[in-house]
Formats: structure tokens, C-alpha cells, sequence
């Protein structure tokens, strides 16, 4: 009889599989190594059971402990797996930004979750870091992972994954390109590859918001580069030494909303239902498709499974309410679209300024219409309010009429959005448009802004 004695033993071993339709521009043979087969349905099932066992085997781990780990959700799932089958407790710390359902996924095979806001700073008591460090001083015979700077992560894809991409291309690989994150699986495999033959390119790719690239390029931690972005698995704002940047020939940046749109094409174009990360790591693929040659190989990894984001990148509402679903807009009514359920904020000609201004604030908008008597009299923008009140301070204070500037130009649903660009374009700060007889709503810069990116693609 053939069968595995644990659920351990079926990690690794995972397929490489051509893609086609998605890479048809793209000189190069271009092959998945999807990491979905694995048990826990992505890459990180390798080093969870390296780091266990190496753990154990020079006795940090010790029977009965408690293993804590800031993750993802991957890791965790991984960690999780392991510790269901050796009698370990398991406590994950993610950040909000994760999604709901691996989450719930981390709470079904037993794991304790615990969530942490995702813009505060490393040092940040509240970072996911923070709270995973404190819990494994708070908790007796505990055991922090530290997947970033464990060497054990990397030494699993070099022990597992380098060899198996050697082995399954038959040594032809020219092109190894994954997103990096704790920098394990890009080490791992780099530095195994490199070593079977040292003109083997590896490329790392990163997202908008991390560090990764420009410290690779000038050696610069710029502080500057980080800012919150939605990409889940990749990206850092800390340099984690499992990042071995000498064997990283390049690094590429993919948008967020490019690895949302390349993750449902893979599902839609290639029928490979796999994670946000690989949605950056094909997109950076096909951005740098100009350095590859006919006769190149190139291995692309997709770390996970694309079930772990049926809530936000394999939603529509969610994908259309951060302007990541490339609509055709074509009328006044198309640019409202995301918006018109919401309640258009106004103002009164008797509404104090200062009211106006906390309203504002509270809505996070740049411009109010001005109403009275049922009829659009006036508006209010920031630039106007700012000019006008660093004149006369005290205009606070008087009702909005004093105040405010011309009404926003009107127009109604059928509107073309050439017609309305023109409003924008003579200088009007919003459009008004008026819809099903008596509705109205505003129609701002931003709206066509993603009006004029949709239309570009």
C-alpha cells in the first residue's frame, strides 16, 4: 500500500506547470512552481518543519512548548500543521491588513490569533513584531519563531526547493523570480541555484511601500520609501537577514493594484488559483520581459493559495472600491459609480465656515457643494478655504455665503466624459451631476483621475 505516515511527509515535491496564455508576449518559456500542492497550501510549509525541527534538535523547542510567530497567515498555517502533529501550542500574531480568511483559516487547525494594527512602526509596542517578541517573554516554554531572521527558513528552500527547480528544468533554469518577504525562499533557492551555475538570474520582486529595491540598488535604508500598502506576503520596512541580497541579481517593483489584476488573470487566463504575491511576481515577469531571450527558462514561484483572498482580491466590490477593476466609463453616470450610494455631503449658505470645515475633515473631502432652498448656490474647496481664511482668519466663524466660491458646473447622466473633462479642464475643482430625475451627486478630480487610468490600460 502507498500512503504517507503523517501529513508532514507530503510537503514539497510541488509541480512546475508552463503558462500561456498570460506569458504569450513573452519570448521566454515561463514555468509556475506552485506551492498550492503543499499541504497547507503554500511555500512556507518547508521551513515551518525546518525550523521546528532544527528547534528541537538544538533544544529551544522543548516537548509541550508553545511556538509563537508574527506571520502573514501562510507561516502560520504551515506552523500550525506542524505543531497539530507533534503536541505543540501555537500562538500567531498578523497584522489587520490580512485577510479575513486566513484568519479563520489559522483559527481552524487550532492556532490562538492574535491582530495588530499595520501602520505603526516596527519598534511600535503594537507592531505585530513587538507583540510576537513580548508574548515569548510573557509565556513560559515558549519558542519565537522569527521567521525574518531564522536561518533555518532559508536553509529549507535550500535543502527542498533549489534542488527540486534543479532537477524538474534538468539543470536549463536561466531565470528564478519570486516576491520577496523574510527573504527565506529567495535566499534559499538563489544561493543553491547559483551555485549549480553562477549566471542562473535571480530577480526578487518587491511592491511599492517596501525598501527592498533601493536598498539593493544604493544601500540606503530610506525611511522614506515605506508607506502602507495593501500587497500581502511581500515587502518590508525592515531588512531581515534572511534577505541575502548578494545573490539577488535585481529587484522589481509591482503597484498594488497590478498584483490584484495579474492574480484573477492567472485564474481567469491560466486557471491557477494562487495568492495576491504572485499576482506581483508574473506582473514583474512581464515588466521585465524585454531581458529575456527565446531560449531563456524562466521559474516563477507562486507562494499560495488564491482561496486566502476570496474576500478582497477575488471580490468585486472590494476590488471596485479601491479602483482596481479597470470599468470602461464612458458617461457622467459611470464616474459616480463607486460612490453614489453614498451620501453626497452639503452645506447650507447659513452653515457656520467652521462647521463646513470640521465636515470636511470628518468625510475626508476637498469640496462641498453650497445649498439653498433646494438649489446648488455655491461651493467650498480647500485651496479656497485655505486662501481666503489665511486673508481673514475671523471668516470662521460667519456663515458659509461669505465665503463661498461659484457652484460646481452641472450636468446630467448622459454626460460624455470627454464633455465633463472640459469642466475640469477650465478650471472647476467638481462636477455636479444630476441623475434619476432627482438625484444628484459630485463628481471630483479623483473620479477622473481613475477615469483617465482605466482608459490608458
Amino acid at each position: 500500500m502507498q500512503y504517507y505516515n503523517n501529513i508532514l511527509e507530503t510537503i514539497g515535491n510541488t509541480p512546475l506547470v508552463k503558462l500561456n496564455k498570460i506569458c504569450k508576449d513573452v519570448d521566454a518559456l515561463v514555468l509556475a512552481k506552485v506551492e498550492t500542492t503543499n499541504p497547507g497550501n503554500s511555500v512556507k510549509d518547508r521551513m515551518a518543519l525546518q525550523m521546528i525541527e532544527d528547534a528541537e534538535a538544538d533544544g529551544r523547542l522543548k516537548p509541550g512548548g508553545t511556538i509563537i510567530e508574527g506571520t502573514s497567515g501562510n507561516t502560520g498555517m504551515g506552523l500550525a500543521l506542524v505543531a497539530i502533529i507533534k503536541g505543540y501550542k501555537l500562538i500567531c500574531v498578523l497584522s489587520d491588513k490580512q485577510s479575513k480568511e486566513k484568519m479563520d483559516i489559522l483559527r481552524a487547525v487550532g492556532a490562538e490569533v492574535h491582530v495588530c494594527p499595520t501602520n505603526v512602526s516596527p519598534e511600535d509596542p503594537r507592531s505585530y513584531y513587538s507583540v510576537s517578541k513580548r508574548l515569548a517573554t510573557e509565556i513560559p516554554n515558549s519558542w519565537y519563531v522569527n521567521q525574518y531572521d531564522n536561518p533555518s527558513n532559508t536553509k529549507a528552500h535550500y535543502l527542498t526547493t533549489g534542488p527540486e527547480i534543479w532537477e524538474q528544468t534538468e539543470g536549463k533554469i536561466t531565470h528564478f523570480v519570486v516576491g520577496v518577504g523574510t527573504g527565506g525562499t529567495v535566499s534559499g533557492v538563489g544561493k543553491y541555484l547559483k551555485e549549480k551555475n553562477p549566471n542562473i538570474k535571480i530577480w526578487g520582486i518587491d511592491t511599492y511601500g517596501s525598501v527592498f529595491k533601493k536598498y539593493h540598488e544604493t544601500g540606503i535604508f530610506d525611511e522614506n520609501e515605506i508607506y502602507p500598502y495593501i500587497t500581502e506576503g511581500i515587502g518590508e520596512d525592515i531588512l531581515p537577514k534572511n534577505v541575502d541580497f548578494s545573490v539577488i541579481d535585481k529587484f522589481e517593483k509591482v503597484t498594488d493594484k497590478d498584483a490584484a489584476v495579474y492574480q484573477r488573470k492567472l485564474a481567469k487566463e491560466e486557471g491557477i488559483f494562487v495568492g495576491n504575491s504572485a499576482g506581483s511576481a508574473i506582473k514583474g515577469v512581464l515588466q521585465l520581459k524585454d531581458e529575456l531571450k527565446k531560449d531563456d527558462v524562466v521559474v516563477v514561484l507562486f507562494h499560495d493559495h488564491g482561496s486566502r483572498y476570496v474576500g478582497k482580491m477575488f471580490n468585486d466590490d472590494w476590488m471596485r472600491d479601491r479602483g482596481f477593476l479597470d470599468e470602461e466609463k464612458t458617461n457622467a453616470l459611470d464616474l459616480i459609480a463607486d460612490h453614489k450610494g453614498k451620501h453626497l455631503v452639503t452645506v447650507t449658505t447659513d452653515t457656520p465656515a467652521s462647521q463646513a470645515i470640521i465636515l470636511m475633515n470628518q468625510y475626508a473631502i476637498s469640496q462641498v457643494p453650497v445649498i439653498e432652498d433646494g438649489k446648488f448656490v455655491g461651493s467650498l474647496t480647500d485651496n479656497q478655504l485655505f486662501a481666503k481664511l489665511l486673508e481673514n482668519p475671523e471668516l470662521k466663524e460667519l456663515p458659509v455665503k461669505n465665503i463661498m466660491g461659484e457652484p460646481f458646473p452641472m450636468v446630467d447622466e448622459n454626460t460624455d466624459v470627454i464633455s465633463v473633462s472640459k469642466h475640469f479642464q477650465q478650471g472647476a475643482k467638481a462636477v455636479i451631476v444630476s441623475y434619476d430625475k432627482d438625484k444628484y451627486h459630485i463628481i471630483t478630480q479623483q473620479d477622473m483621475i481613475k477615469a483617465i487610468d482605466s482608459c490608458s490600460k
